[in-house]
This record gives C-alpha cells, structure tokens and sequence, in this order.
C-alpha cells in the first residue's frame, strides 16, 4: 500500500520529530525507545505504517535494528537503560516489530516462546509492578500488555494454533464482564474505553475488538459479539468516526476528532472480514 497524496503532510510531520528526544528515530541517547509519547520510536513508526509506508523502506530498517540493539537472549526487550524490564514492554515492541514484517526473526521466534513460558495463572501477563498498592484487583493480569501480546502473535504460526492464546482471549473477554480497574496498572472499562480511539494507542473498544477478531476462540463468542455490536453502533454510515485523540495529533488529517477516518474504517473492515 502505498502513501496517498493526502497523507504525505501527516507523514511529514511524524517525520519532523524524529529528532525531538535527543536522537534518531524518535529515541533518547540511551535508547529510552518509549520516551517522547504520542512520537516515540514504537508509535511513530507505527503511525507510518498505518498512513501506508511500506515496511520496506530504510527509515523501518533502521528502526528494526535500533529495537533489536535492545533485546535480550532470554526474549525480552530492555527499552529503558536501567530498571527493571516488565511485560508491558516487551510486548509493546514484539507488537512493532512484527507488523514491520520481522515475525519469522528467530529473536521474536525466541520472544514468543518467552511469552509462553511466563503467562500468568489467569491467561494474561502480568507485570510485577505495583504503583497502585496491592489491593485484591493486583492478582490479575494487565489487560492491555496481555492485548498487545495478541496483537503480536496473531502475525504468527500460534494464532489458533496455540491453546495458551485462547487463555488470554479468555482473559480479555472476562474484563468485558468484570470492566472495573484490574491488574497492578489498573486498567478498567469504562467511559474511556468506551470511546473510538485512534490511531491505536491505549486500550479502548475499537482496538480491543479489532485484535481479538482475530482468534476463533473470540469470534462466536457473546462477550466479544456484545463489544462488536457497541462498536458497530458508533459507526456513521458505515465509518468509524474517530472520538479520542491524543491531543498532540489532532492536528494529523488521518485521525481527526469527530470525523470519519478512511484508514480507521479500513481497520474495521477487516474487523467484519474477519467476522465473515
């Protein structure tokens, strides 16, 4: 797919804050790859592929050998030069690094099977981190790291192949009950989630159905038919019309608040293929 004309101004401005954390590619020095939220090195390159930048360009190159200059031999990403390295993160980057086309890598092979062999007892993944406490809602998993690690695998050989996977959609489909905050991070469903948001950042509704859509085990099920019918009801003659956008992009043509998004609503047609 290539860059329509219209979106070239969008992807000259991700372009143009390439250099605003102190490096290339959207990074800091010390490769806090995270750093600089809406345009880190993870978002931003996800925004270009989303605006229809082919993974093959050397700018996505680039980017993949600065994220693999940070894994680790045991699977995981380091994205911050000190501290601990948590699922959340891990997740995030396994995410990119497979929608620029490195999911066949024998280090994202290795991640995977890191993934498999850590999930939690709930099905979920689990950071061991607790900023909130250690109130009874910290024994569960963090939903959107454990959505994250979805969106990743489902570019892999384990996507309906793998029955830890179906655990995680399990997971995911039971916070569509339970939707007060849960996990260490305390991730809920509430007003917030509820709304369209895009392109695809924090957990909310459009990419919570959007990525589960992926896996049979999802697909029939009345838990994730009832989040499918709320987003479907949000559409305006057959458009995902965007309700969340973090402010710093509202300016971006392609994700504009209170307007139809073409490339959103491709996103949902591929919701309703899937479902077909």
């Amino acid at each position: 797919m290539a860059i329509e004309n219209q979106y070239l101004p969008d992807v000259e401005t991700i372009l143009s804050h390439r250099h605003d954390n102190g490096a290339d590619l959207w990074a800091t020095p010390d490769n806090r790859l995270l750093k600089g939220s809406p345009f880190s090195t993870f978002e931003s390159a996800l925004y270009l592929l989303e605006l229809g930048m082919s993974n093959k360009e050397p700018i996505f190159k680039a980017v993949a050998d600065l994220i693999f200059s940070v894994w680790q031999e045991d699977g995981r990403f380091k994205i911050y030069p000190k501290g601990s390295i948590y699922p959340c993160q891990t997740a995030i980057a396994a995410n990119v690094m497979c929608h620029l086309g490195y999911v066949e890598d024998e280090r994202l092979q290795k991640t995977f099977r890191h993934f498999l062999d850590t999930q939690y007892q709930d099905g979920g993944w689990r950071c061991n981190k607790f900023s909130f406490g250690h109130g009874e809602e910290t024994k569960y998993s963090n939903p959107q790291p454990t959505l994250n690690a979805l969106n990743a695998f489902r570019f892999s050989n384990y996507l309906n192949n793998e029955p830890a996977l179906d655990r995680a959609v399990e997971f995911l489909l039971q916070h569509w009950v339970i939707r007060k905050p849960i996990g260490p991070c305390h991730y809920g469903i509430g007003t917030l989630f509820m709304q369209v948001e895009y392109p695809f950042r924090n957990y909310n509704l459009f990419e919570y159905v959007y990525v589960l859509s992926f896996y049979n085990c999802a697909k029939n099920d009345d838990r994730f038919l009832e989040a499918f019918e709320v987003l479907k009801s949000k559409t305006v003659n057959g458009q995902i019309v965007v309700e969340r956008v973090v402010p710093k992009l509202a300016k971006l043509s392609f994700c504009k608040k209170g307007e139809p998004s073409i490339l959103a609503t491709k996103r949902y047609h591929e919701i309703l293929k899937n479902l077909s």
